[in-house]
């Protein structure tokens, strides 16, 4: 089994910033792709960023500039840091691993998720 645990959400004013952290743990052998992804009431949950376990990252065109996303492969963590934060970005925020077991199986891991509040 393996479990990924976020952290570091919570209220913050527009333009204020926030960093997330999320930890996985259990059965790995290795981590592929960590990533990102955040769901607002009503609304469909969107891939936010991701990294490679080289360090090649991707983002949503809207936090770019803004947000940087990096991880510690030693520590099998993600982050992501957050900057100039809009209402707009209010969200629930999930990290998401493609973990490689010692049991040699693939798995699509997700955290519980931890929320982002902006006020204006």
């Amino acid at each position: 089994q393996v479990q990924l645990v976020e952290s570091g959400g919570g209220l913050v004013q527009a333009g204020g910033s926030l960093r997330l952290s999320c930890a996985a743990s259990g059965s790995i052998f290795s981590i592929r792709a960590m990533g990102w992804y955040r769901q607002a009431p009503g609304k469909q949950r969107e891939l936010v960023a991701d990294i490679t376990s080289g360090g090649i990252t991707n983002y949503v065109d809207s936090v770019k500039g803004r947000f940087t996303i990096s991880r510690d492969n030693a520590k099998n963590t993600v982050y992501l840091q957050m900057n100039v934060l809009k209402p707009e970005g209010t969200a629930g925020y999930y990290c998401n691993a493609d973990i490689l077991s010692r049991r040699y199986r693939w798995i699509k891991a997700w955290g519980q998720g931890t929320q982002v509040t902006v006020s204006s």
